[in-house]
């Protein structure tokens, strides 16, 4: 196909999903410097993209079912864009694609009843794969036109944005960012767990910011934890920033811990030390994306035992992954199904055995670290 003077990246997912997208987004702007290229996600999903130089413009999509919301918009995408680089398989996404371009680069189901029609529309299908990193699967759809081993791939994060006026100053070192909530329970490390980790920072004299969003499963989950310390040993950010303000926070401290969430991609992103928790989620898959890492997958699918521990990324921005142990009758992890009971409200086995003191242990090591290079 001749080059294309308009790209139009789809992202119909949820926020974490959209950042792993910045890789592909800059590589088709380094690719079609000349080019338009756009963004279509969901609404309130699109946010660690505004004031990114290499996108022209965010288009915003309802999740509500049924065509008829989005009529007006399907008539001003038809045909608007020489090219389409799907990022996902689901039958929406296919649709806005073969709405939207004249070429499109989609990846496409392994198997079900879509699958035919959705290779029959698509001139590069990319066959979703187990165990392929979704920063690579992504980057993948530019394969035809980039040679992929040749790129050095960085998450994009937002750009920083000054802290509210009532948290700027207090940032000191050492200090952490503790991210205790996830979306899903199956994800969820046990908050007695980070009450644990957190107690013990405190005692140590590390000052402890805790993030989430303003909703009430972040902040019933953080909501207990307040009463470990006040402002500003302990300071309750929770709902409290936007993704720029975000940004730079981590920017600031010397350390991160999170759940397998879109936080810990921003971390990793923004380049903060980290450790970040998973159980039954494959990291080979969804692992935070370390700092000018090869186009090659950082993680195996299981650290090495008995530790479970793994470690990526540089010598300024490390990362640690940790993966609870299962029992030795049940060496299931990680099972990449949602939790124990696989459904989001399932407790997972491998997470409640991760131990506090071992996570506390590695964050110890990242500020000792970090007061070394000081």
């Amino acid at each position: 196909m001749p080059e294309p003077r308009s790209v139009l990246v789809i992202v119909t997912q949820q926020i974490g999903d959209v950042l792993l997208t910045t890789p592909l987004i800059q590589a088709a702007r380094e690719r079609w410097p000349g080019a338009r290229v756009d963004v279509l996600g969901f609404a309130g999903t699109l946010m660690p993209l505004r004031g990114n130089p290499a996108i022209d413009e965010l288009i915003e999509v309802t999740r509500e079912r049924g065509w008829r919301p989005r009529w007006a918009l399907l008539k001003r995408l038809w045909r608007r864009y020489d090219l389409a680089l799907v990022t996902q398989s689901g039958d929406r996404a296919q649709i806005y694609g073969w709405v939207a371009a004249r070429e499109r680069s989609s990846l496409v189901p392994p198997a079900g009843s879509g699958r035919a029609w959705k290779l029959a529309i698509t001139r590069h299908p990319l066959v979703g794969a187990r165990d392929r990193h979704a920063v690579l699967e992504k980057l993948m759809l530019l394969s035809p036109w980039v040679a992929l081993d040749t790129l050095s791939v960085s998450l994009t994060p937002p750009p920083r944005a000054p802290l509210p006026a009532e948290f700027a100053g207090l940032r000191r070192s050492p200090s952490v960012v503790v991210h205790v909530p996830s979306m899903w329970r199956y994800k969820q490390w046990p908050v007695e767990h980070y009450r644990v980790v957190i107690e013990a920072l405190l005692c140590e004299g590390v000052q402890v910011w805790l993030t989430g969003a303003g909703n009430d499963n972040d902040r019933g989950l953080t909501r207990g934890l307040l009463e470990l310390g006040a402002a500003p040993d302990l300071i309750d950010v929770v709902g409290r920033l936007d993704f720029g303000q975000l940004s730079e926070l981590l920017a600031g401290v010397d350390a991160y811990l999170g759940p397998d969430t879109s936080i810990t991609h921003l971390a990793a992103a923004v380049g903060t030390p980290s450790v970040t928790l998973f159980g039954p989620t494959p990291p080979t898959e969804w692992g935070p994306w370390p700092r000018e890492h090869a186009a090659a997958s950082p993680w195996l699918r299981r650290g090495p035992e008995p530790a479970r521990i793994q470690r990526s990324g540089t010598a300024r921005a490390p990362i640690v992954l940790m993966q609870g142990p299962s029992r030795a009758d049940m060496d299931c992890m990680p099972c990449g199904k949602a939790g124990c009971d696989d459904h989001r409200d399932s407790r997972s086995e491998c997470l409640e055995r991760l131990a506090p003191e071992a996570v506390l242990a590695e964050l110890r090591a990242l500020l000792a670290r970090a007061r070394s290079e000081a």
